[in-house]
C-alpha cells in the first residue's frame, strides 16, 4: 500500500509534470509581449479547498523592482538545498529558462536589463486582482497573510501602519500573523487587532509577565470551507525581544514553542479539523525543522526569510509554501481532502508583474487616497543613482553600501554598521531615487543613526554574534535576517567554523591596517535596539548624503572574503 508521503511526493511530481505547480508554461516564454494576465492566472482548479497566501509585504502598496539574492548560503543539513540556491544553478534546478519572466522573478542575474523588458512587480491593487480571480473560481478561498505587512514605508511609518490596514482590509484576509508590527509598540498593535475584522493568530505569542497565553492573540481558527474544517494556527516571529527592542512591547514573549505547537494540532485534530495550515513567520529553514518535530501539519506557509520557491517543499507529511516578498508573489494551494485527510495539491506561485494585470480599480482608489496626503514629500526627486541598487544578500548589498558611506560620510566615523534586514525594493540604474525610495529601505520606529566608539576587540564580538545568527547548524538558533553590514572596513568569514572562530583578518580600508582589538574606534551605525539611543533619523542622513552626491555611484563590494561555501 502506498503511504501518505508518497502519496504527496507523486502529488509533487505530477504537479510539476503538468504545470499546476511552478510557474507553468509562462515560465518558458522568452518576451513580455507574449505574457498575458491569462497566463499568470491560468490554474486546473484541483480538489475541495483553496488556500491564498502573502506575506512580507513590508508596506509596499505601489509596483516596485525586486532583485532576489544572489548569495543565500545554508549550513549543516540546510547545504545546497532549497532555498540556498540561487541564480543559475536555482534555473537548473526548476528547469527555468533564460531570460524568461520566471528567471527575472526568480533570480538575480541579468536583473537590470530584463527589468527593462518585464517591468515591476508588486502593486497591492494588482494583488487584489488576482485575489478576486482566484475567489471567483474558488468562492469560499482562505487568505492569509503571513506579516511584516504594516511596516517598511514613508506612508507606514506616518499612519502608524494604518494606511496598510486599511488597503488589507480591502482585500479582506482571513487570518493574519506578525513580526514588525510589534516594533509599532504594544498599545498601538492592540488598538489596530482589536479592530480587525479577521483572525489575529499566535499560538507561541504569551503575556510575559505570566508567561500564558493571551486573549488578543488566539492561537487558531477553525474555518468551515468546500465542506472540509479547516484550522489555520498562527506562528508569529519567534524571536522578537532578540531581534527587535524588547521594550517596545514588553507585555509579551514569543519562542518557537514547538511542544505547544503539537498540542495545539492534536487539539484541533480532536476538534474534528481535517486540515492543519501553519501560517507562519518562523523562516524557512526554522519551518522545515519544526516540520520534522511536530506531527499532523499538512501545510506550511512560511514567512519571514523571503524565499520564492515555484514548489513547496516537502519535509515528512507537511508541505511547505514560500512565497516571497514586497508584494512580489501571491501563492495559490488547493488541496483534495477526502476522509478527513489531505491527500494531494495543487500549487502555483503566481508572480505579480505589474505591467501585466490589471490593477483592482477600488483597491488602487483608496492606496491612492492612503497617499494623497504625502504625495508631494513622496515624490521629491532627491538624486539619481548610476548603479543597480539592491538589498539582499548574505554579506552586502549595494543600498546598504550606500547607506554605509552616508554614515561615514555625514557622522564622521571610521567603520559604519547596517543591519542584515532583507526588506526593500531595488532602483535601477538611471533610475531616479525619491524620498518615497529612501523610506522604503530606511523606515522603521527605531531609525536613530548613532555615533559611538567601539574597541576593535568588541567590533569582533558583534560580527561573531551575527554571524552565529546566521549559520548556526541548529535552524533554532538561526533568528533570520543577513550579516550586518560593514562600511570602511573589511574581514574574512568561514561560514563552516563554530561561533567566535568565524570572523578574522579584520582591516581597516582607508590605511589598509588590521584591526587593533584594543584599540577604539569612531563607529556610526542604525537600527539600535537599545531604548534612548540617540542621533538623526537614518533617512535624513542618507538624504542628505545623496543630496550633496547629486547622482551615485557604489563600487563592487569585495570586503568581505567567505570561505567555505
Amino acid at each position: 500500500m502506498i503511504s501518505r508521503r508518497d502519496f504527496l511526493q507523486v502529488s509533487m511530481a505530477a504537479s510539476a509534470l503538468y504545470g499546476a505547480s511552478g510557474f507553468g508554461n509562462w515560465g518558458r516564454l522568452a518576451a513580455q509581449q507574449r505574457l498575458t494576465q491569462d497566463d499568470l492566472l491560468n490554474f486546473d482548479t484541483f480538489g475541495n479547498v483553496t488556500l491564498i497566501h502573502v506575506t512580507d509585504i513590508h508596506a509596499q502598496m505601489k509596483p516596485i523592482y525586486f532583485r532576489e539574492p544572489e548569495i543565500n548560503l545554508g549550513v549543516g543539513g540546510a547545504r545546497g538545498q532549497m532555498p540556498h540556491i540561487t541564480g543559475a544553478d536555482f534555473r537548473r534546478a526548476y528547469g527555468i529558462a533564460d531570460g524568461s519572466p520566471s528567471h527575472y522573478a526568480l533570480t538575480y542575474n541579468d536583473f537590470s536589463a530584463l527589468a527593462g523588458t518585464y517591468g515591476r512587480v508588486g502593486g497591492l491593487d494588482r494583488v487584489a486582482t488576482v485575489i478576486n480571480a482566484i475567489r471567483a473560481d474558488r468562492p469560499d478561498a482562505l487568505l492569509l497573510d503571513g506579516g511584516d505587512t504594516w511596516h517598511g514605508s514613508y506612508t507606514c511609518y506616518h499612519t502608524e501602519g494604518q494606511d496598510m490596514v486599511n488597503v488589507m482590509n480591502a482585500l479582506n484576509p482571513d487570518a493574519m500573523t506578525f513580526h514588525w508590527e510589534f516594533t509599532l509598540g504594544s498599545e498601538r498593535v492592540q488598538e489596530i487587532v482589536e479592530n480587525l475584522p479577521f483572525a489575529a493568530l499566535g499560538q507561541n505569542i504569551f503575556d510575559a509577565e505570566w508567561d500564558e497565553p493571551t486573549d488578543l492573540f488566539p492561537p487558531y481558527k477553525v474555518f468551515e470551507r468546500g465542506g472540509t474544517k479547516i484550522a489555520v494556527i498562527g506562528q508569529a516571529f519567534p524571536y522578537m525581544p532578540i531581534a527587535n527592542p524588547g521594550w517596545m512591547f514588553p507585555e509579551y514573549s514569543f519562542g518557537i514553542r514547538d511542544e505547544r505547537m503539537q498540542e495545539m494540532v492534536d487539539e484541533v485534530r480532536d476538534m474534528g479539523a481535517e486540515v492543519v495550515v501553519v501560517l507562519s513567520h518562523n523562516g524557512f529553514d526554522v519551518d522545515k525543522k519544526m516540520a520534522s518535530r511536530v506531527s499532523g501539519i499538512d501545510v506550511i506557509l512560511s514567512g519571514h526569510t523571503h524565499d520564492a520557491l515555484p514548489e513547496p517543499v516537502l519535509v515528512n507529511e507537511t508541505i511547505i509554501v514560500a512565497s516571497g516578498s514586497n508584494g512580489k508573489f501571491v501563492s495559490r494551494v488547493d488541496l483534495d481532502v477526502r476522509d478527513g485527510r489531505m491527500m494531494g495539491f495543487k500549487h502555483k506561485l503566481i508572480p505579480i508583474f505589474s505591467d501585466v494585470i490589471t490593477p483592482d480599480a477600488q483597491v488602487a482608489a483608496l492606496i491612492d487616497e492612503q497617499r494623497a496626503p504625502y504625495i508631494n514629500e513622496l515624490t521629491e526627486v532627491i538624486g539619481q543613482s548610476e548603479s543597480l541598487l539592491y538589498r539582499r544578500g548574505n554579506f552586502n548589498g549595494s543600498w546598504d553600501d550606500l547607506i554605509c558611506q552616508a554614515l561615514i560620510e555625514e557622522r564622521e566615523a571610521d567603520i559604519s554598521m547596517s543591519p542584515g534586514v532583507r526588506w526593500g525594493p531595488s532602483i535601477l540604474p538611471g533610475q531616479d531615487i525619491t524620498r518615497e525610495d529612501i523610506w522604503n529601505v530606511t523606515s522603521m520606529t527605531y531609525g536613530k543613526a548613532y555615533r559611538t566608539e567601539m574597541t576593535g576587540e568588541f567590533i569582533h564580538v558583534i560580527l561573531e554574534d551575527v554571524a552565529d545568527n546566521l549559520f548556526n547548524v541548529d535552524p533554532y538558533y538561526q533568528q533570520g535576517g543577513d550579516m550586518v553590514r560593514i562600511g570602511g572596513m573589511g574581514y574574512r568569514i568561514d561560514i563552516n567554523q563554530p561561533q567566535g572562530s568565524r570572523i578574522s583578518e579584520l582591516t581597516l580600508l582607508k590605511t589598509g591596517e588590521r584591526i587593533d582589538p584594543a584599540k577604539t574606534y569612531v563607529v556610526a551605525g542604525w537600527a539600535s535596539v537599545n531604548e534612548g539611543t540617540e542621533g538623526p533619523q537614518i533617512w535624513d542622513v542618507v538624504e542628505d548624503y545623496i543630496r550633496k552626491q547629486g547622482t551615485v555611484t557604489v563600487a563592487p563590494n569585495n570586503s568581505v572574503k567567505v570561505v567555505g561555501a
